[in-house]
C-alpha cells in the first residue's frame, strides 16, 4: 500500500486515512454500527491502518468504537485525534486550547480508545485566548509522560503564520479542507507544507460526499444529516451545479481508467499535493473498498490538468 512519511516523524502511514466523523454517528444521516465495526476490521485487513477522529465526534462515541474495534491490535495501527472543541454546546467559548482542558481532554480519549498513547494529538481549532508557546508547553509535557507520540494542527491560515513561525518542525502535520470542491485552503497549504515543513492532511476530500457520483441536482438530505443545511454549499445552488459538472469529468476519466469516482477524485489530491495524505470518511466497507482503490497508480498529467482547471 502507497505509504508516506509524516515529516520529523517516524510514523510512516497509508496516504488514505480513515476519517472516523461519521462514526460518531451524528449529523451525517442514518449510521449503521454494524457496519463501522465491519468497516474498521476491514481497513485494518487492507493494510489501512491510519485512522484520524476526535473527541468531539459523536461527543467521543467515534474514538469509543475505534477504542473497541483496535483492542488487541492496537500496535499495528496509527491514531490521530484532536482536542480543542468543548463539548457542552451550550457555552458561550466553543473552543479551549488551555492547560486545563488539554489534560482532560488527553485523558478521556485515552480512556476511549482504550490506549496508553496517541500517535498524533491535533489542535482541532485555536482559541484565539491560549498562547501558543503554551500549548506547545502542554503538548511536550504529555510527550515526555509517553501519552502522545507527536503533535499537529488543524484548520490552520496564513493569518496564524506568524504565530507558528518559532514552531517550525515542532507542529509535524495540519489539516485542512481540500478537494475538487473546495479549493479555497490551496495557497495555505502549500505555504505549510512547503515553507513550514508539516505534513498536509486534506479533510472533505470528497465534498462531503458530492464527488462520489452518487448524487445529481434534485439531492435532498433529512433533517439529521449536516449536509441539509445550507452552510453545506457543496450540495446547494451554484456550487452544487459546479460540483455536478466537476463529477462528469470524474465519470468520463473513470469510464476510461475503470476506476471508482471517488478514487479519481482521491486521486487528484494526492497526484495534486506531494507528500499528501488524504482523510476519507466512510460509513461502509464498499465506501472504503472503493476509496482504497485511489492508491499505488497516477492520474495522466493531461487528466490532471482537465480536472484542475474545471474545479478553479
Amino acid at each position: 500500500m502507497e505509504k508516506v512519511n509524516i515529516k520529523n516523524t517516524d510514523l510512516y502511514v497509508p496516504r488514505i486515512c480513515v476519517g472516523g466523523c461519521p462514526f460518531g454517528g451524528y449529523g451525517w444521516g442514518i449510521v449503521n454500527y454494524d457496519d463501522v465495526i465491519e468497516t474498521i476490521y476491514s481497513a485494518m485487513d487492507l493494510g489501512a491502518n491510519f485512522f484520524d477522529t476526535a473527541d468531539v465526534y459523536g461527543l467521543g462515541e467515534s474514538e469509543r468504537i475505534i477504542g473497541d474495534c483496535l483492542k488487541g491490535r492496537r500496535d499495528k495501527a496509527v491514531i490521530a485525534t484532536k482536542f480543542g472543541v468543548v463539548f457542552d454546546y451550550q457555552t458561550k467559548r466553543r473552543y479551549n486550547n488551555s492547560e486545563i482542558y488539554i489534560r482532560r481532554a488527553i485523558e478521556g480519549s485515552l480512556r476511549r480508545l482504550q490506549t496508553d498513547y496517541i500517535d498524533l494529538y491535533q489542535v482541532h481549532y485555536r482559541d484565539g485566548e491560549t498562547p501558543l508557546d503554551e500549548v506547545v508547553n502542554t503538548l511536550k509535557a504529555l510527550q515526555q509522560e509517553g501519552k502522545i507520540r507527536y503533535f499537529g494542527m488543524s484548520n490552520i491560515h496564513q493569518e496564524q503564520a506568524l504565530e507558528l513561525k518559532p514552531f517550525k518542525d515542532v507542529f509535524v502535520s495540519f489539516q485542512n479542507e481540500f478537494s475538487l470542491a473546495c479549493r479555497k485552503n490551496e495557497e495555505d497549504m502549500h505555504v505549510f507544507s512547503s515553507e513550514y515543513n508539516m505534513t498536509p492532511l486534506t479533510w472533505g476530500s470528497l465534498g462531503q460526499g458530492i464527488l462520489t457520483g452518487k448524487y445529481d441536482k434534485n439531492v435532498k438530505f433529512t433533517k439529521d444529516d449536516r449536509r441539509s443545511r445550507k452552510e453545506y454549499v457543496n450540495f446547494h445552488g451554484r456550487k452544487l451545479s459546479k460540483n455536478l459538472k466537476i463529477v462528469d469529468e470524474l465519470k468520463k476519466i473513470s469510464d476510461e481508467i475503470n476506476k471508482p469516482i471517488s478514487a479519481i477524485a482521491i486521486r487528484f489530491i494526492l497526484d495534486y499535493l506531494k507528500d499528501s495524505i488524504v482523510l476519507v470518511g466512510v460509513k461502509n466497507k464498499k465506501q472504503l473498498e472503493d476509496n482504497v482503490k485511489a492508491l499505488d497508480w497516477n492520474l495522466t498529467q493531461e487528466q490532471l490538468d482537465l480536472l484542475n482547471k474545471k474545479s478553479i
